[in-house]
């Protein structure tokens, strides 16, 4: 059952690759990691879950061994999505959502209620409260998209910045494998891809403009949520998880004394946490 299989198939003329575990049948569980990692992100979670859950985590369109997206859009990894989860027999299933994978996996739940049964949400907004200072030259780009504001966002794809990102606010660095941003910037640095993570970038405002749209969701389904944080992110802040008890009274909210990258340090908390709130 913890025996990981690494696969891939076309979704609509896009290769996707993922990771799968556990056994057909069991609760289903969907994984989505965020920029600039893939689902490599959660190879220390799987197997604390896999006992229990029939899981999948693919490389979103753009990222880890996955093709380009058709479009530089976060509709378009959504629409990918949708596809992809069909394709594999997902038609209900939680989700984990991170980073750019949570306006992925809202936008799949905004789009597709009936199949969401519950949310896990680890540093992933749906609220503007609690978007840090890490957000100040992509809003930047966002108000005057010139291609200096372009240019200036590039240093967020070099080796210094993804180092820094995964630890940033660890208060032990040295637990931090540097396994996982090596081959964060092996997959970044393929032909292309700079250009997708840029267009990303801008289109990220688009994320934040269905926020309400997100927010009536959570009202309307009240689907169960889970947000596990890491609480020293730079750039999705703690308020920002505790926004979801406002249309989610019944959210749980559980804080890790780490960074953005809270599984590269509490795999183990996380995987407890996920195991008693899915049952």
């Amino acid at each position: 059952m913890n025996d990981i299989r690494y696969r891939s198939l076309d979704v609509g003329g896009t290769h996707i690759f993922y990771r799968e575990a556990g056994v057909p049948g069991a609760p289903k569980l969907l994984l989505l990691h965020g920029f600039p990692t893939s689902g490599h992100m959660f190879r220390d979670l799987i197997p604390k879950l896999a006992d229990r859950y029939h899981i999948v985590a693919p490389d979103l369109p753009g990222f880890g061994r996955s093709d380009l997206p058709k479009e530089n859009r976060f509709e378009s990894l959504a629409e990918s999505m949708a596809g992809f989860t069909e394709q594999v027999g997902f038609d209900r299933f939680a989700v984990y959502v991170f980073d750019f994978g949570a306006p992925t996996g809202f936008r799949l739940a905004l789009n597709h209620p009936d199949r969401v049964t519950a949310i896990i949400s680890q540093n992933g907004n749906a609220y503007e409260d609690g978007l840090g200072d890490g957000w100040n030259p992509v809003r930047a780009y966002w108000e005057n998209p010139s291609q200096a504001n372009r240019d200036a966002l590039r240093v967020l794809l070099t080796e210094e910045t993804t180092i820094w990102q995964y630890t940033h606010g660890v208060p032990e660095p040295e637990r931090v494998s540097p396994d996982g941003y090596m081959l964060d910037m092996h997959y970044l640095e393929r032909e292309g891809i700079a250009e997708v993570q840029l267009d990303l970038f801008g289109d990220y405002r688009n994320n934040i403009e269905l926020y309400p749209a997100f927010q009536e969701y959570f009202r309307t389904y009240q689907p169960r949520f889970l947000a596990v944080w890491g609480q020293h992110d730079p750039f999705f802040l703690p308020p920002g998880a505790e926004a979801f008890k406002r249309d989610l009274p019944e959210a749980e909210v559980q804080f890790f004394d780490t960074g953005h990258f809270a599984l590269e340090t509490h795999a183990e908390e996380i995987a407890a946490a996920i195991r008693r709130f899915l049952g």
